[in-house]
């Protein structure tokens, strides 16, 4: 989910704001004595307003694109950020309260900047303040000291080790800030991504289940109609088998309408300790495997422990992916399916259970992993597929507790990872 590109106009709004508490904040200083000279902070104050009117005059010419955007906003926080180490070194840049401020760029890169960005950002901000610090502790650049009351007019030069330890202070707010808000606004997108594809999938569900009853109802007449014939041609040997080969077709047709109907008005998934290899040794007789020449199927099932989940809702989820599998090899390869405990290695749900489905097959470009999962996107358009079974098996997964994942590459196979939680072992309680 990326934030709409109205955030660079308020990021201008509140630079307005910005500019006006500089001023208000440099005279007050004066006046109480605290500032003795404030027309350096007056011609930053100046500057400030001057670029902001230049991107508020701009802001019309960038290109509304998600790159555009990004673009008009990192060169602002940059902007922003030379100004903000300018006004705090005219203004005691060791002792100054306000120098937290650079925290909220940190927080505005996390939140619109994509990829590396935010911590190039705080890397900027990180070598102003160091590069301030040091410049002053050397007595390179003079300083600017703020006067307030009971201190003397002539302050010392500043502490190397308080220089040291402001910086580690700092220097340590900003990349925690950038790392959390980057974190957040990642997990915001993940369930963001899961509850617009649910939407779709019920949508798709509900419009598809009107199209299986509008078939259902003339479905129902044309059986009854092969029944009658097939009474009438009873001494035809051949009408006779005709007749029966209809009504099989028929009676598919309808199973499969129903089972449309079924996924629109799902009955719920009804969790309960599963034994991940059963449901992988009952799966595999159900892969044909007939169709798809020199494959070969292996198994490596570890010792796990049971797993919260549906036992017959598994099983359609890796035959789905089996299915998948023996498709992405037409030339032959090898499907394994294999389960294992990770343990610690999954730090999202520790000492989860893993029941991997890999193919070595014609693999998936890496920017389309994660496209896999999305309704109507398919890699196999050309035979028939219609883009919807990864999504529901995402769906059914998400339900039990679990989730699924996706790895490989072009030419080097596909790995399919159905990640479930265990079941928790409860001590007996005691009398």
């Amino acid at each position: 989910m990326r934030l709409p590109p109205e955030g660079a106009g308020w990021l201008v709004t509140l630079r307005f704001g910005a500019c006006a508490a500089i001023f208000v904040a440099a005279t007050v200083a004066w006046a109480l004595g605290v500032l003795p000279r404030p027309l350096p902070l007056y011609v930053v104050g100046a500057v400030v307003l001057a670029y902001n009117m230049l991107f508020k005059l701009s802001q019309r010419d960038w290109v509304v694109t998600p790159q555009g955007v990004e673009r008009n906003i990192l060169f602002q926080i940059l902007f922003d950020l030379l100004a903000l180490a300018t006004l705090l070194y005219f203004a005691d840049f060791p002792q100054n309260p306000f120098v937290f401020y650079f925290v909220f760029h940190m927080i505005i890169a996390g939140m619109y900047l994509r990829g590396h960005m935010p911590y190039a950002v705080a890397t900027v901000a990180t070598l102003l303040v160091g590069g301030l610090l040091l410049l002053e502790w050397l007595e390179l650049i003079p300083r600017f000291a703020l006067h307030f009351r009971g201190e003397p007019a002539d302050l010392p030069p500043i502490d190397g080790l308080y220089a040291l330890a402001l910086f580690t202070a700092l220097g340590s707010t900003l990349w925690i800030a950038v790392y959390f808000t980057t974190a957040i606004r990642r997990y915001v997108d993940r369930a963001h991504a899961e509850l617009r594809q649910k939407e779709k999938l019920l949508g798709i569900g509900q419009l598809v289940a009107g199209i299986a009853h509008q078939i259902a109802n003339p479905l129902d007449g044309a059986q009854n109609c092969l029944r009658k014939i097939g009474e009438a041609v009873g001494d035809d040997p051949e009408a006779t088998e005709y007749v029966r080969m209809m009504v099989s077709a028929l009676e598919r047709i309808e199973r499969t309408a129903k089972r449309v109907q079924a996924f629109a008005r799902p009955k719920g998934i009804t969790l309960q300790p599963t034994d991940v290899n059963a449901v992988v040794e009952a799966t595999l007789p159900l892969v044909d495997t007939a169709r798809a020449k020199d494959v070969r199927v292996r198994t490596e099932l570890g010792r796990v422990p049971p797993v919260q989940g549906d036992p017959y809702t598994l099983q359609e989820v890796l035959f789905n992916l089996c299915t998948n599998a023996l498709a992405a090899m037409p030339g032959g390869g090898t499907l394994t399916l294999r389960t294992r405990a990770l343990g610690d290695r999954d730090d999202d749900q520790m000492n989860s259970v893993a029941v991997e489905v890999a193919d070595t097959g014609v693999g998936i470009p890496r920017v389309q992993l994660e496209k896999v999962f999305e309704p109507f996107f398919t890699t196999h358009g050309d035979s028939g597929g219609t883009g919807l079974g990864l999504g529901l098996c995402r769906m059914l997964i998400s339900e039990m507790g679990g989730r699924i994942e996706v790895r490989g590459a072009v030419e080097r196979g596909t790995v399919f990872s159905v990640l479930l939680n265990p079941v928790e072992t409860l001590s007996p309680s005691s009398p």
